[in-house]
């Protein structure tokens, strides 16, 4: 019920001192203690005689716990003092708490029994729109045929947007940052760039749904939860859909590693969706979480993210460290997928504690093409957890960089600092740039020349500091040896240049 319904009724004579009439209250609490929090749900108008009273300063401390309790309103008598007391209306407004003046000659009872059937009245449409919603559901309503119904039953409209800025069904202009608002808000709902934030079920919110509704509606927050929840049921039918397509991806990736015959990988590409002559890539996620406890596995969690990234026509299989999906690229190509991946680790990077890591394979056709394809995907993605986070491509796991990360950090740090120490010592006591140096001269394959021209030195003064390199590290760089080691050490070091 509406506070502007209250004041319609003939015979009551209420007087609105400030706030929003068009506010809504579920129920009517009446109490003249002065702090009554713990006796309040939410939603209530709180109506009172103003007993609690004995100087000005007892209104901010009145109307403070209320509005911590989440209260709708406040109903004020006018019998004991006459009048509503200034202090209490400038409480009242400060908070952003409806007041209303109860005439003397109206009892609390009058009022409460006048908007109890109104009320219930409320809640009863309340129930018949949420029933009307989920027969809709129920009987093969999609999403989109959802949202129109809502627009209609509860004049709300909006989008919902997965945790990676994928936009689901409605519109929205910007899904990144609803994405990023639902990822960070400390609660839900939560109010960001003109719309109402809601949660859609409650799983981890990195493969979550968010439900982003046009405007302020915090106050209206039950026709967000009533829609939400429809959301969620077509979201939990997706999801049983989903798990028989599952098993047959995990079934595939299997059959390749075990190096099944090419007849038996294409009927069981064929039974996933794909043609033997079908373009497709492999993406291998996981989710860290670490020092989390509860919730997924890191397999789990990015096989739900990489199917909420790419859409319904994508199912992973959750392995042992990883899930892999088998990407079909219609239309696109694997650089196209990659920097899709890229955009959704950038957003998911928002939600503190989770880091996504990806591999992709390059662009593959065929059965006899798959085995090596998860085997690609899988190293790159082992070579994007050791980078901390991100996506990894085929084309950077074939270079040293897959070597390194192979090996574990203590080792890789002691080897560049073993070898990095004397000319880092060295230039710290005579602002010197041998190190600096050092990586030049191996960029441009040992060219005194083209050395000294990027450093706009003579060639000479090359050759000196290369010949002081030499002297503090008992190396030489005349030898491919010794190059490799320095231009590892500088790569994992990775010093200024």
């Amino acid at each position: 019920m509406r506070i502007r319904d209250l004041l319609d009724i003939p015979g009551l004579r209420l007087r609105l001192l400030t706030g929003d009439p068009d506010r809504e209250f579920g129920t009517v609490h009446i109490t003249d203690l002065p702090e009554p929090g713990r006796y309040l749900s939410g939603g209530e108008l709180v109506l009172t005689g103003l007993m609690w009273r004995q100087e000005p300063e007892d209104s901010a401390r009145f109307v403070t716990t209320l509005a911590e309790a989440g209260v709708a309103a406040v109903g004020a008598g006018a019998a004991l003092l006459g009048h509503v007391p200034d202090d209490l209306v400038a409480a009242c407004a400060a908070a952003g708490l409806p007041l209303l003046e109860v005439p003397t000659e109206v009892s609390f009872r009058t009022l409460t029994e006048l908007a109890a059937p109104r009320a219930s009245g409320d809640v009863r449409a309340a129930l018949g729109r949420h029933r009307r919603l989920v027969a809709a559901v129920a009987e093969g309503a999609d999403l989109r045929e959802l949202f129109e119904l809502a627009a209609a039953e509860l004049g709300v409209t909006g989008a919902v947007v997965t945790a990676s800025g994928h936009v689901v069904v409605g519109t929205v202009a910007e899904p990144e940052e609803v994405a990023r608002a639902y990822l960070t808000a400390p609660r839900l709902p939560a109010r960001a760039a003109g719309r109402t934030i809601f949660a859609v079920g409650r799983g981890h919110r990195a493969a979550g749904w968010a439900l982003a509704l046009d405007g302020d509606l915090l106050d209206r927050a039950d026709l967000g939860y009533e829609l939400a929840a429809c959301v969620g049921l077509e979201r939990m039918r997706r999801e049983e859909g989903r798990r028989v397509e599952r098993r047959l991806a995990e079934q595939l990736v299997v059959a390749a590693l075990a190096d099944a015959d090419a007849a038996e990988l294409n009927a069981r590409l064929r039974t996933c969706g794909l043609g033997a002559a079908e373009p497709y890539a492999v993406v291998d996620v996981s989710a860290p979480r670490p020092g989390a406890t509860r919730g997924p596995d890191p397999a789990t969690l990015g096989g739900q993210v990489v199917e909420e990234l790419l859409g319904r026509e994508v199912v992973a299989a959750a392995g042992a460290d990883g899930a892999v999906a088998v990407v079909p690229l219609r239309g696109s190509t694997a650089g196209e997928l990659a920097a899709r991946l890229r955009a959704a680790a950038e957003v998911l990077s928002a939600l503190p504690g989770t880091r996504v890591c990806a591999g992709l394979s390059g662009s593959l056709t065929g059965a006899a093409a798959l085995k090596g394809g998860v085997e690609e995907a899988g190293h790159a993605r082992r070579l994007a957890e050791a980078r901390g986070g991100g996506v990894v491509t085929s084309d950077e796991i074939y270079t040293h960089a897959l070597l390194l990360a192979t090996v574990p950090a203590d080792v890789r740090r002691s080897f560049a600092a073993r070898l990095l120490t004397p000319l880092l010592d060295y230039d710290r006591r005579h602002q010197s740039e041998l190190v600096r140096t050092l990586g030049i001269f191996l960029d441009c394959a040992g060219s005194w020349n083209a050395c000294a021209e990027r450093l706009h030195v003579h060639v000479n003064t090359v050759r000196y500091r290369v010949r002081r390199i030499e002297e503090l590290t008992g190396r030489n760089l005349a030898t491919m040896a010794d190059r490799v080691d320095f231009y590892l050490a500088l790569r994992d070091s990775a010093p200024p240049r």
